[in-house]
């Protein structure tokens, strides 16, 4: 069972995002290191990027402080490398197409392995040009995570054939943010893709209070929550870890 399956053996999956390199590459590691003692069962790290296209405001400034702090994909690796040691929780990238690209797709994947990256997810990447990165994925042992919208219908059991680690079930259409009602049937969603593979499924896009996560967990086997957590950071800074860790512990809580 690969690292990133095994996320979702304790119990619903509380899968938690943050921006490498916001406020700086130092409360990265601290955050990553705690949050993983806090009771995230996943951590999923966003590479700062210049146009991420899926990412509403909150995710959008978090990306410019942390570009601007002087960020780099060469530095998130090196900050990876010195901690995989201390911590088992599952890894993964969430990233675009053109930073892969322009760092040279192979030797990302392969530093990917180098420090312990266990899955990428990179949500434009069309499914049917996945062959573009799923070689070197498979060459390096890093997963590549599926994504579904509610307006995949057709597309869902196709996509849901060929995933890896757990697919990754968009709650809601537009781009992530906190949002104060989900009205997505998610349970369709995932009786189409269980109906094709039993793998796992994890919502995501909006949820932000431990109401919605125990919500959405009824139907999903975890949940996953970044704007809430990068609004944190950007709101305590440097002091963000704390406040962090108390927002995890509660919403794993609501999951149990």
């Amino acid at each position: 069972m690969s690292k990133i399956k095994n996320a979702f053996t304790h119990g619903k999956a509380f899968i938690a995002f943050i921006t490498a390199g916001d406020p700086s590459l130092d409360i990265t590691e601290e955050l990553i290191i705690n949050m993983s003692k806090a009771g995230a069962d996943l951590i999923e790290i966003g590479i700062p990027f210049s146009d991420p296209v899926a990412e509403g405001i909150v995710i959008q400034q978090a990306d410019e402080r942390a570009l601007i702090a002087g960020t780099t994909t060469d530095k998130i690796f090196q900050m990876l490398e010195r901690i995989r040691e201390k911590i088992e929780v599952p890894l993964a990238f969430m990233t675009y197409v053109n930073p892969i690209y322009t760092y040279g797709a192979e030797k990302f994947l392969g530093n990917c392995k180098k420090c312990g990256i266990d899955a990428i997810i990179v949500p434009d990447l069309p499914f049917e040009e996945k062959g573009e990165l799923k070689p070197f994925c498979e060459k390096y042992g890093v997963d590549l995570i599926s994504l579904i919208a509610p307006t995949s219908h057709e597309r869902i059991k196709m996509i849901a054939k060929e995933a890896q680690g757990f697919v990754y079930c968009v709650s809601s259409m537009g781009v992530t943010g906190v949002r104060s009602e989900i009205t997505t049937n998610i349970s369709e969603m995932v009786k189409l893709v269980k109906e094709e593979q039993n793998i796992p499924c994890a919502i995501g896009f909006g949820i932000s209070t431990p109401e919605q996560a125990k919500a959405m967990a009824q139907d999903a086997d975890g949940v996953i929550v970044g704007s809430a957590i990068v609004k944190l950071v950007a709101q305590y800074g440097k002091d963000c870890v704390e406040p962090v860790c108390d927002y995890v512990r509660a919403m794993k809580a609501a999951l149990l």
